[in-house]
């Protein structure tokens, strides 16, 4: 069985879907995987045992300049490369207009999707073939594995889904001969971020340790950040610019990890790593870390300012 998956944003959200891939693979031998995804999110599907072929798709950046002649041209020759197969299956896990419209709909196979009561956006439902009703009050890897279950045909299992990635890394992980930690210290939203004052304190209160501690970052005010919070430790490094399948062998050698609400934290997750999340105003519940050794600790007045250094730092002791 050959079938397309739609799943093409957030980080977060395209990490949520693996399970239901691993789900479907015990479930249905020989089953096969191709996926359409944000182009800066197209290392992720790859590294699924399941997943033949990769169709990057560039919807944020093509709506910047949408009649532009390489936009125009970029757009033809996705729809040949998405059209050049006949899928038993479409399944579009991400429930939106954009994605149902510009994608799943030009997508040659039976397409099938949340119900109008389901889907984050209740019009994306009109171009699906089949519509499946998925119990909203559960974690987003159940919602999808669920999706994925209805619209293949078998029962969704009972027990703890499975990312199937961290086998891809095991073999390359990075080889220290001192133990260290990865602290995720940037996100998008202000509210989100944890004052830098208490980074630096929590790494000072890990300085006896004798464990290490990395500092990835992708855009330059993250890096001004990361050399801000090392600032006078010699125990902090603050890495390169690094590619995510980098970030993601760097996260997977890490005895452990703290982070903020980010998309990072969700592949260290899916890494199965052990990791501490910080949650301001954001729940934790539905869509926070899934898996193995994820602990959350959120702010009880929604700002994280008032978690502690040293609340955390007694979390990270439990863990070590």
């Amino acid at each position: 069985m050959q079938v397309l998956i739609v799943k093409t944003s957030s980080m977060g959200d395209v990490l949520h879907t693996l399970p239901a891939l691993t789900d479907a693979m015990q479930a249905i031998p020989g089953i096969r995987f191709d996926w359409v995804v944000e182009e800066n999110f197209a290392q992720i599907p790859g590294w699924h045992p399941a997943v033949d072929k990769v169709l990057p798709v560039a919807i944020r950046r093509w709506r910047k300049h949408w009649f532009g002649s390489q936009q125009r041209e970029e757009r033809v020759l996705f729809k040949r490369e998405l059209q050049s197969r006949q899928y038993d299956v479409v399944i579009d896990a991400q429930g939106l207009i954009k994605s149902a419209a510009l994608v799943t709909r030009l997508a040659r196979g039976v397409k099938h999707g949340q119900d109008s009561r389901s889907a984050r956006e209740p019009f994306a439902s009109w171009w699906y073939d089949q519509r499946h009703e998925i119990d909203k009050k559960q974690h987003a890897v159940e919602r999808t594995r669920e999706l994925f279950a209805k619209s293949l045909g078998y029962q969704k299992p009972q027990t703890q889904g499975d990312y199937a990635i961290a086998a891809h890394f095991l073999r390359d992980v990075p080889q220290d001969t001192v133990p260290y930690l990865v602290f995720l210290h940037a996100t998008t939203r202000d509210n989100k971020h944890w004052p830098e004052s208490h980074w630096r304190d929590l790494i000072a209160l890990l300085q006896p340790s004798g464990l290490r501690i990395k500092l990835p970052w992708g855009a330059e005010h993250e890096h001004q950040r990361a050399q801000r919070l090392a600032d006078g430790f010699n125990h902090v490094e603050v890495l390169p610019k690094l590619t995510l399948e980098a970030v993601a062998r760097e996260l997977a050698g890490a005895k452990a990890v703290v982070s903020v609400d980010t998309g990072l934290s969700h592949l260290t997750a899916a890494l199965d790593r052990p990791n501490i999340t910080l949650y301001g105003p954001t729940d934790p519940g539905l869509i926070g870390g899934y898996g193995q050794n994820q602990h959350a600790i959120k702010a009880s007045n929604g700002d994280l300012a008032s978690t502690s250094a040293e609340a955390v730092w007694n979390r990270l002791r439990e863990l070590l």
